[in-house]
């Protein structure tokens, strides 16, 4: 029997397992995947790299059109390019993760990422599984599911913190409650919980039980499609 196609979107402050929960409950059942935070970092790596003025919204916004970003969508080995090349390990880096909220805060390039985001939604055959901060809210308002992730900041920094080998908890911690103050109050789509997002609060939850928990959530909307 066909499966039907369904889009879901999950979204989230960092730390709350969005990138892990994202690819395996794609990987888990059969659906593309988009790692939209991925895309606004690779714009920022372009930026930086091409010597733009990270804190002149106005020179930001004149080349937003610039760079070509392309994501591969598979969820065991999602791939991410700019100008064909591959940037998956360098847009990672710590100067990157420091300027990316001043880019993406800029109307213009969120709106060519945008567009970006609902083309490669568009073309998932058998759905997608996309993840970000306005999915829900701005990307893909008709998504068949919505997910909000939360998590304590403590829960979080820690989280992080692992991910980032020998990072300090408390410097992780400051970081993502700023980042968290600059994308839930900058004017062009904020993070925010959609009004019809289904919120997990992943704090005393294993990685693989909020698995489990979206997966069901998806397979119902799936059997009532």
């Amino acid at each position: 029997m066909e499966r039907a196609a369904v889009i879901v979107a999950i979204d989230g402050p960092s730390g709350t397992g969005k990138s892990s929960t994202s690819k395996a409950v794609a990987a888990q059942l059969g659906l593309s995947y988009l790692d939209t935070g991925a895309q606004y970092r690779a714009i920022t790596w372009w930026m930086v790299n091409n010597g733009i003025d990270i804190d002149d919204p106005t020179a930001i916004a004149s080349v937003a059109g610039k760079p070509e970003i392309v994501s591969g969508t598979d969820p065991l080995d999602p791939t991410i390019t700019v100008d064909g090349i591959d940037v998956a390990a360098p847009i990672r880096t710590q100067e990157v993760t420091s300027k990316v909220s001043a880019v993406s805060a800029v109307p213009e390039v969120r709106a060519r990422i945008t567009e970006l985001q609902r083309s490669f939604a568009a073309a998932a055959e058998k759905g997608i599984v996309v993840e970000g901060r306005d999915i829900g809210t701005t990307v893909l308002p008709d998504a068949d599911l919505k997910v909000f992730l939360t998590a304590s900041p403590e829960a979080r920094a820690a989280r992080r913190s692992g991910e980032l080998k020998g990072a300090d908890v408390h410097a992780t911690r400051e970081a993502l409650v700023k980042r968290d103050a600059a994308d839930s109050s900058r004017k062009t789509s904020p993070l925010a919980k959609a009004d019809d997002a289904v919120e997990v609060d992943t704090t005393d939850l294993t990685l693989t039980q909020v698995i489990e928990c979206v997966v069901t959530l998806v397979e119902g909307k799936r059997a009532a499609k």
